[in-house]
C-alpha cells in the first residue's frame, strides 16, 4: 500500500491572477495526514479553509472554482494539475486572493516550486481513486470518460473550428518525467476577440501576452511552445479537475471536454466512490 504525501517545506510565490488581475500571495504550506488540499485566505483567517473537492465545485466559466461559506477561489485547476502529479495528498494552498498566479499561463512554474522543496511520506495510507468501471459525462457533441487502468493516462482530442488550430490529438502516460517536458509547459491559449468577451464579463483582467497565448484570423500573436499547445494544455487542465476526485488511477479520454464536463465527472467518480 501508498503512503500518502505532503511537502517537505513551505514554498511561496507571488504573481497575478489571471481572471482577476490583482496582485497575489501565495503559500503552499504541509498538512496532517487526511487534510486533503485545502484553499484558504490569509486575509480572512476566519474563514474556515475550502477542500479541493467535486461537490465544493461551484462554477466552471473558462476555469474551475471551488467555494463554501463565504469563501470561493477561482483558477485552481493548474496548480492542482501539478499537485495531482506530484502526489500531494495533503496540502494547505493560502492566497490573499481568490485565485493562485496565472505565471506564464501553464503548470511549470508550480511543478518546479512542489519539486524545489520536495514531498515527504506520511504514516496514513493513501486511498488511491482507481477507476474500476467505465465513468462518462457528455453534453452531446463533447465528452469525457475515465477507464481503467494501471497507471494515470489521458488521451485528449481538441477540437476548433478556426483553421491555424483545427483537430488536435495527444496521448499521454502521466509520469514526473512526461508532465515535466510534455504537459507542464503548454499554456493557456485564447483567440483575441474571446480575450475582448472575457473582459466584458469581469475575466481575464490578468492577460497578457506574458501570461496567454493569444491568436487571431493573422495567425498567433506570441509564439508557441509546441504546435499542438492547445491539446497538451487541454490534458494539463483535464489532470487537475480530475484530482478534485482524489489522486486518480486510470485512463482518462476526452473529446473536446472542458472544466465542465471534467468537473462532472470527478464528481461522479467521488460519488460512486463513496
Amino acid at each position: 500500500m501508498q503512503k500518502e504525501r505532503t511537502l517537505a517545506a513551505r514554498a511561496v510565490y507571488d504573481g497575478i491572477g489571471l481572471h482577476s488581475g490583482r496582485r497575489v500571495h501565495m503559500e503552499l504550506a504541509p498538512a496532517p495526514p487526511g487534510t486533503g488540499i485545502l484553499f484558504g485566505r490569509s486575509d480572512l483567517p476566519e474563514q474556515p479553509p475550502v477542500a479541493a473537492v467535486a461537490a465544493n465545485v461551484t462554477a466552471t466559466l473558462r476555469a474551475t472554482t471551488i467555494g463554501a461559506g463565504a469563501l470561493k477561489f477561482f483558477t485552481i485547476e493548474h496548480l492542482m494539475s501539478a499537485l495531482h502529479v506530484h502526489g500531494v495528498d495533503n496540502c494547505l494552498v493560502t492566497l490573499d486572493a481568490e485565485e493562485p498566479p496565472v505565471v506564464d499561463g501553464s503548470a511549470r512554474a508550480f511543478f518546479n516550486l512542489i519539486a524545489g522543496v520536495g514531498t515527504v511520506e506520511q504514516e496514513a495510507e493513501r486511498r488511491t481513486t482507481v477507476i474500476d468501471r467505465i465513468y462518462r459525462v457528455d453534453d452531446g457533441s463533447h465528452f469525457v470518460m475515465a477507464l481503467p487502468y494501471d497507471g494515470l493516462r489521458v488521451s485528449f482530442t481538441s477540437l476548433n473550428e478556426h483553421p491555424l488550430i483545427g483537430v488536435q490529438y495527444f496521448d499521454v502516460e502521466v509520469t514526473l518525467e512526461t508532465y515535466a517536458k510534455e504537459i507542464a509547459p503548454a499554456r493557456t491559449i485564447a483567440y483575441e476577440k474571446e480575450v475582448e468577451a472575457l473582459r466584458a464579463h469581469g475575466l481575464g483582467l490578468g492577460g497578457s501576452l506574458e501570461t496567454v497565448i493569444v491568436y487571431n484570423d493573422e495567425g498567433w500573436v506570441n509564439p508557441l511552445n509546441f504546435s499542438n499547445e492547445l491539446v497538451r494544455h487541454k490534458i494539463l487542465d483535464v489532470i487537475g479537475d480530475i484530482r478534485l476526485a482524489g489522486i486518480i488511477r486510470g485512463h482518462i479520454v476526452a473529446v473536446a471536454s472542458g472544466h465542465a464536463l471534467n468537473t462532472a465527472l470527478a464528481k461522479q467518480i467521488a460519488e460512486k466512490g463513496n
